[in-house]
């Protein structure tokens, strides 16, 4: 996501660009394609709810004409209150745009070393799979070591093999349109699918995937003659598998992904007592995609397990859930605000590499790090955007964590800067403090826009 958005917004700034992609040259152990922007997880892009994180994110990217926000834009498929694209569209899309732009010149080959050009700025947008001896050389370079956890991809079901006389179209509390197919569980259809899924299964984690012990990268482990002993998986908490959800506690998955709040079952008047949804793939409406059901089964398990879920009885499914590692850098540490590297500022760390989680936020860093590309190539100084806006907090967020605990964040309130005491005291509805966050979060934008 973030390196073709780097790459047309350098382009746009005027400057002449090359584009690296190994693939097909070299794959990567989730990607399918040699295609930009293949989005290998889900196919969202989040909440397009006025006055939400996501939403204002989304809207500083619009107000600075992000490519691949257009292009995500113009592939839409309904779900509800997020936005999410058809995936080949969205790539071809992007593909279209890059081809076009007679300042990008496309290179199909591994990139090994990054070697000081003094006519060159580097944007390194490497993604949750960079490879073994790129990760090896940003080593050599950062001198720290990099933490890694696992990412996931949820499953895809055909959906003519969907029982529609058991599900129903709702979206939740009513937002936006009834786009999700909503899958509803009685007590006693729960208990029987968790009781299945906490016998099932695992796929033993691959070498490639392992986390190794003593701040040791897993292909340094990997290479060793003699065996290291390898820790357990350090999952990323806003993006767990299934059964690790359940691990900790029964009803726990219904607190999460299978929560039933706000689905109001149009045959029974009432919630169910849990709930699977599922989300449009593509606009042709024939795939869907079982919302936060990234799980690490094997295959054969998976279909036992997922057709216990009242509706896909005879599911088939197109794509099974994955998890596969994430390699990013420890930010806080290696990068500043306009994120170069502290060591070398002539090269810059944008995407999930650089410590953001998500779509979204992975093209946004590439907007930002195309725009100070740009400036660095034509001498300027690159101004990160303020603290009050959406693409600011994040940035503040990466490179001012506890170095120690850091771990890749979506965009949230969280990290926004809360209002002030006086005001937060004097407005107590929390929807009316959002709506004062954004407006000046997009007042901000706007200000920076016309300086940067």
């Amino acid at each position: 996501m973030a390196g073709p958005e780097a790459a047309l917004q350098a382009a746009a700034a005027g400057c002449e660009v090359t584009l690296y992609e190994m693939r097909p040259v070299r794959s990567t152990e989730a990607h399918e394609t040699a295609d930009f922007a293949e989005l290998v997880c889900s196919n969202s892009l989040k909440s397009e709810s006025e006055n939400s994180a996501p939403w204002l994110l989304k809207q500083e990217m619009r107000r600075a004409n992000s490519f691949l926000l257009t292009a995500a834009d113009a592939t839409a498929v309904p779900a509800g209150h997020a936005l999410a694209v058809d995936r080949a569209e969205f790539s071809a899309k992007v593909a279209a745009l890059i081809e076009q732009n007679p300042r990008i010149t496309v290179v199909r080959e591994e990139v090994t070393s990054l070697e000081a050009d003094e006519d060159t700025i580097t944007v390194l947008a490497t993604g949750p799979l960079t490879s073994p001896a790129l990760v090896t050389e940003l080593q050599r370079l950062t001198g720290s070591q990099h933490l890694a956890f696992y990412d996931s991809i949820s499953p895809i079901v055909d959906a003519s093999s969907i029982d529609m006389e058991k599900v129903y179209f709702a979206a939740r509390w009513d937002k936006g349109t009834a786009d999700y197919i909503n899958c509803p569980f009685t007590k006693e259809e729960y208990e029987r699918f968790i009781d299945a899924l906490s016998t099932a299964e695992t796929v033993p984690a691959k070498e490639w995937e392992q986390i190794p012990t003593e701040g040791r990268h897993a292909e340094e482990a990997a290479s060793d003659a003699t065996p290291k002993p390898v820790a357990a998986p350090k999952y990323f908490e806003g993006c767990l598998p299934i059964e690790e959800i359940a691990r900790r506690g029964r009803d726990t998955l219904r607190f999460g992904p299978m929560k039933p709040a706000g689905l109001t079952n149009p045959r029974t008047g009432r919630w169910p007592y849990a709930a699977v949804q599922l989300r449009q793939e593509n606009l042709r409406a024939d795939s869907y995609n079982l919302v936060g059901f990234q799980n690490h089964l094997k295959y054969g398990e998976q279909a036992r397990v997922l057709r216990l879920i009242p509706g896909l009885e005879n599911a088939k499914f197109l794509r099974y859930g994955q998890i596969h590692r994430n390699t990013y850098i420890n930010s806080p540490t290696v990068l500043t605000e306009t994120l170069q590297l502290r060591s070398r500022p002539d090269i810059l760390i944008a995407g999930q590499l650089s410590g953001v989680e998500g779509y979204t936020e992975s093209i946004a860093g590439g907007l930002l790090a195309g725009r100070f590309a740009a400036a660095l190539a034509q001498g300027k100084t690159p101004i990160a955007p303020p603290r009050l806006t959406a693409h600011g907090s994040l940035v503040h967020y990466i490179t001012h964590s506890e170095a120690k605990t850091f771990q890749p964040a979506n965009i949230t309130f969280d990290l926004l800067l809360p209002l002030e005491e006086e005001l937060r005291k004097k407005i107590r509805d929390k929807k009316e403090r959002h709506r004062i966050q954004c407006e000046r979060a997009l007042d901000a934008w706007n200000e920076w826009m016309q300086g940067a």
